[in-house]
């Protein structure tokens, strides 16, 4: 547990706002992304989450370095535990699968815009369908990775 003289109200609220922004996020993208596949068109709905994503990478990026930046400057005056190394892997874990993330949805963007002008094509239609299952697993890790940080982040501080 980290002591409670030691901890610092602005790296607090600085890490509970990077990780409401970041989680609340996730969650809005989610459904946003239900929306948009029941009422747009493939070419508008590739458009619509390419900027999506681009303008989430500017917040959520932002978000997810200050959650974590003041996370990590709480730990710094904490004694070394499992819990704290847990929560250093946790978050080094979270930003892989995040960059990994970031890197699938872009090439998936370029995908589908190819299946989109080849829509006959099952070998693309496949790829497509392989990729979309792999993106979401990748945001169903982030998410678990995201939730695992927090519960982590309560138990230090509780």
């Amino acid at each position: 547990m980290i002591a409670a003289a030691s901890i610092s109200p602005v790296l607090v609220f600085l890490a509970l706002l990077g990780a409401c922004v970041w989680v609340g996020g996730l969650v809005a993208i989610a459904v946003v992304a239900r929306a948009a596949r029941a009422t747009l068109e493939p070419p508008a709905r590739i458009a619509f989450f390419r900027a999506l994503g681009r303008s989430y990478a500017t917040v959520g990026g932002a978000a997810l370095v200050i959650a974590l930046g003041s996370g990590m400057a709480l730990l710094s005056d904490h004694r070394w535990s499992a819990m704290a190394l847990a929560a250093v892997l946790v978050s080094a874990a979270l930003l892989l699968v995040t960059a990994a993330g970031v890197r699938q949805a872009r090439g998936m963007t370029r995908l589908r815009q190819q299946a989109v002008h080849e829509a006959t094509n099952p070998i693309l239609t496949e790829r497509v369908r392989r990729g979309a299952r792999r993106a979401g697993m990748l945001r169903g890790a982030i998410a678990l990775l995201s939730v695992a940080l927090l519960l982590i982040t309560v138990t230090l501080i509780t």
